[in-house]
Parts: C-alpha cells; sequence; structure tokens
C-alpha cells in the first residue's frame, strides 16, 4: 500500500486522534456491570479490560495519543488502566452527567479543532470486542481518503445472523460483498426479527459498528448544520470548563441542559456525505447476556452449547451460561436450556437467555424498589484502591480494604463514628491527630470519633487491612475531608 497517511506507515502526513468513549453504563450485563464500575472497565479471567483493549487498539504509529471521554465518576478507572498497560492520553474529559454520545463526541472533537482544524479523528466506543486488531487498522486506512476529502465515514460488520439489538446501514447493493467503501443510503435502528432477516438477505445491509472517521472541519460544519441546539450548549459547557487534577471538566449546569441524543440521530441520519467502511474481522458490543454467551462459545470449546464461568458448573445442560463471581461461592445448574445464571456476592440474575436484551429492566425495577445493587458493586473502589463491606450489624461495620502502592486517603475525620484498623497484608503509615504511626501485618490503630485522621501506603506492594467502624450511624457520607491528594470535595 503506498497511502502516505496509512496507520502503520514510517511517512505519515497526519497522525488520526482517537476519541474513545468511556462513559456508558453497561446496565444489559447486569449484575457484573453496574453503574458503579460498568462493562468497559471489568476483567474477566484476568483480561485486558475491552476500555484497556481499546486504547491498546490505537498504540500505533499512525495514532496520536487518545482524547478520553468518560464520566466524572470513572476518572481514576481511566487513569489506572492506562497506567497498567503503560500509556498515557492527550485529554480526558469529563462528563458531569451522561448525555449520550452526540454531545461527548462533539466536545472531544471541538478540543481538538482548537489545536488543528483539519484534523482526523476516529470514535470508538471503549466496551466493544474486536479480536483482528490488524484488519480493523486496515478498514480504517480504507476511509482515510474519504475522510481527507471531506467525508464522514462509519464502519459497518457484514451480518452472519438476524440481530435485534444492533442498528443497520444499508449500502449500494454490490457493495457489501467487495469490502470497499461504499455511499450509506440509509440507518434503521434495532428492528424487530422480521425485518432483520430481510435486511440480511438483501445482502446489502452491515451492522453499524459505532465507529466513525472524520476531519474535525467537516463533524462541526455537520453539527453546525443538523445539530445546532447540541453545539451551542457543548459550547457552553467548554466555555466553562475547569481544570482538576490533569481532568477537563466540563461546566455541569450546560451539560445538563444538553439533549440527550445519540451522534447517530443528531448527525449521521441526515447527513448527505456519509460512507462505509465493510469491517470482516470479528466484532462484538457484547452488550448482553446472549452476546456474551455468544462469545464464549465462539472463542471456547463448550459442551452442548453450555458456557461455565468462575466456579460454575452445569450438569445435562444446553445453550446456557452459569457464571460465580467469587471462587468460594458455587453455582450448579441442573437440566437448564437457555437459560443464563449469574452470582456474585450481593446479587444473583437468572434468566430466559433469548431475553437478555431486557436486562435493563430489572435494573429500572431494582432503582424502584431503592436496591442498591441497581447501581453499586460490593466492591466500592476509589482512587486508592477499594474496599468492601463484609459485616454490618446494629452499630458497627467490619470492611476490607486495599490501598494499592502510593495510595492516600484524604485526611478526614467522622462526627458519629470510631475505627479500628488492623493490616493484615503489607504495610501502612497512619497519621492520627500528630501523631504518625508505621504500621505491618498484624499491628492495629485506632481513631476515636472526631479524631482527624489518615492512612497511606508507601511501599511498592498493595496494603490490606480490616477496618471495624463503631457508632450509631456508619454511612459513607459521614465524612468531614480536610485535605484530599485526588481533590474530592
Amino acid at each position: 500500500m503506498n497511502n502516505p497517511h496509512r496507520c502503520e506507515g514510517r511517512f505519515e502526513l497526519q497522525k488520526i486522534t482517537p476519541i474513545i468513549l468511556a462513559g456508558g453504563i453497561g446496565s444489559r450485563l447486569w449484575p457484573i456491570s453496574r453503574e458503579s464500575f460498568p462493562k468497559q472497565f471489568l476483567k474477566i479471567n484476568d483480561a485486558p479490560s475491552l476500555f484497556q483493549q481499546t486504547v491498546q487498539r490505537f498504540q500505533l504509529a499512525g495514532f496520536t495519543r487518545p482524547i478520553i471521554v468518560t464520566n466524572e465518576d470513572y476518572r481514576f478507572h481511566v487513569v489506572e488502566q492506562m497506567g497498567e498497560i503503560g500509556t498515557l492520553p492527550e485529554l480526558i474529559l469529563l462528563e458531569p452527567c451522561s448525555r449520550n454520545t452526540a454531545g461527548a463526541v462533539l466536545a472531544a472533537v471541538r478540543m481538538q479543532a482548537d489545536r488543528n482544524p483539519s484534523a482526523l479523528c476516529v470514535v470508538a466506543p471503549s466496551d466493544h470486542l474486536i479480536t483482528d486488531r490488524t484488519g480493523f487498522t486496515l478498514a480504517i486506512e480504507k476511509g482515510v481518503s474519504a475522510a481527507i476529502s471531506g467525508k464522514l465515514v462509519t464502519f459497518g460488520i457484514k451480518p452472519d445472523r438476524p440481530e435485534t439489538g444492533y442498528g443497520y446501514l444499508e449500502l449500494g447493493k454490490d457493495d457489501v460483498g467487495g469490502g470497499q467503501l461504499a455511499p450509506v443510503r440509509s440507518f434503521t435502528e434495532k428492528p424487530d426479527l422480521q425485518t432483520a432477516a430481510l435486511m440480511m438477505s438483501s445482502g446489502h445491509h452491515l451492522w453499524n459498528a459505532g465507529i466513525f472517521l472524520f476531519r474535525t472541519s467537516d463533524m462541526l460544519a455537520a453539527f453546525t448544520r443538523y445539530a445546532p441546539e447540541v453545539a451551542a450548549h457543548v459550547d457552553k459547557a467548554l466555555s466553562g470548563n475547569t481544570l482538576d487534577l490533569g481532568f477537563t471538566r466540563l461546566d455541569k449546569d450546560a451539560w445538563m441542559a444538553l439533549p440527550d441524543i445519540s451522534l447517530d440521530y443528531a448527525v449521521m441520519e441526515h447527513a448527505d456525505n456519509i460512507c462505509a467502511v465493510p469491517f470482516d474481522g470479528h466484532w462484538s458490543d457484547l452488550g448482553s447476556w446472549q452476546g456474551y454467551w455468544r462469545e464464549e462459545c465462539r472463542s471456547n470449546t463448550t459442551q452442548d452449547g453450555l458456557v461455565t464461568i468462575g466456579n460454575a458448573h452445569g450438569i445435562d445442560c444446553e445453550s446456557s451460561l452459569l457464571m460465580s463471581e467469587s471462587a468460594d461461592q458455587t453455582i450448579v445448574g441442573l437440566g437448564l436450556r437457555d437459560l443464563v445464571a449469574v452470582a456474585m456476592k450481593d446479587a444473583v440474575l437468572v434468566a430466559d437467555r433469548n431475553r437478555s436484551d431486557e436486562i435493563g429492566t430489572v435494573v429500572n425495577y431494582l432503582k424502584s424498589r431503592n436496591a442498591s445493587q441497581a447501581t453499586f458493586r460490593p466492591q466500592d473502589f476509589r482512587p486508592w484502591g477499594w474496599f468492601e463491606e463484609l459485616v454490618t450489624g446494629p452499630g458497627f461495620k467490619v470492611k476490607l480494604i486495599t490501598v494499592h502502592p502510593r495510595g492516600v486517603l484524604s485526611l478526614q475525620s467522622h462526627t458519629h463514628r470510631a475505627e479500628h484498623w488492623v493490616v493484615v497484608e503489607g504495610a501502612a503509615s497512619v497519621t492520627i491527630g500528630n501523631q504518625t504511626l508505621d504500621l505491618s501485618a498484624n499491628q492495629s490503630a485506632y481513631v476515636p470519633k472526631g479524631e482527624v485522621h489518615r492512612l497511606e501506603n508507601n511501599s511498592l506492594s498493595d496494603a490490606v487491612l480490616i477496618e471495624v467502624q463503631t457508632g450509631p450511624y456508619l454511612g459513607e457520607d459521614d465524612i468531614v475531608r480536610y485535605e484530599d491528594a485526588y481533590a474530592r470535595s
């Protein structure tokens, strides 16, 4: 190939800037994916997370460092997971609340346009699985010339089944088979089964992968023409942005007024300069348990379509998925057909596999009943590590706390509770009032109610502690912060 913009070449005239969207909550993979820690950051069987895989996909010579757009609550997950794979972002934009993809993409494009009005950008969700990294890079390469000429390029997947959970792109009749760039005639959102079957049999429809390539100037012009209201609110959110520990925090009031709309609805379905590149490689958005089961069946040898993950076992089971998050919790299925059973410490899901697209209604039902399991995982992740409640009773609570190397809790006090810390692994430095103690395994410290205190891990390995709280009120909001390394209020 002699394309001077080729992504793996040595003579790029202009590198492509990845814009990675990492703000989704993945509710259809509940209970493992929850708002407090969604699917893009999960590491199942110790594999890199989908977010990390997405970042690695762009670690090639033809790409700049990525711009990450994420929810304010996920900012430290982004930094930690990028650090684990040895890379840095160009910029991290923080959304005060979720407003779908149109505003998120435009905010990143505006920031990039200020640096380079004709910059090439590729937008990618952070929660999709693409196993053919080379094929993906070549697909982007096919779209570069069209993007330079002013086209908005999207990428489509050749369907292998009538899928109702994906959107579709309609191309010219002979374009899908050729694998080359082709004009997009129309967009269709998640059709019914009959329509999906007709689209697949027509031979000129692709699944909409939600990946886009364009020049910043062309995308800005499209928003000005087709979605001026979105553009106005994004401009206000950017003009009121603040810098916070290297993050760019968008203005909350302006962002909350932003229409909740996708990039497809806002721009792509209206524009007349859209073309698509068919992608032959394996792709999945892992958007439901049905999709997750299908992916496990594809990548691993299964017996009768039975997928077991963790401490899970099936007897006379077919076409089912059984999963246990904890090695201490055994799940056994007997005589199951087309079921999903997922066991976590605080929640269990049992569902018809063919109805897994409806799991979002389960989450909404739990929210209506004020069930914490709808949103929060047993592990509560913080910038310094994580904690998990082990036992709670009248007037007491027991937590397991892990503090990562160089992690430091805020300097704080509590109005209603006292705390007793016991180090069970590693070492910790504890400040209580004017006194500082260095604790190792089997040593402990007591923090009286109202005393100012802080815990740090200055070692090179995790510090693991048991915390026992006592008092009349043990809520997480009983914290008065005086100093915080992570700029939390």
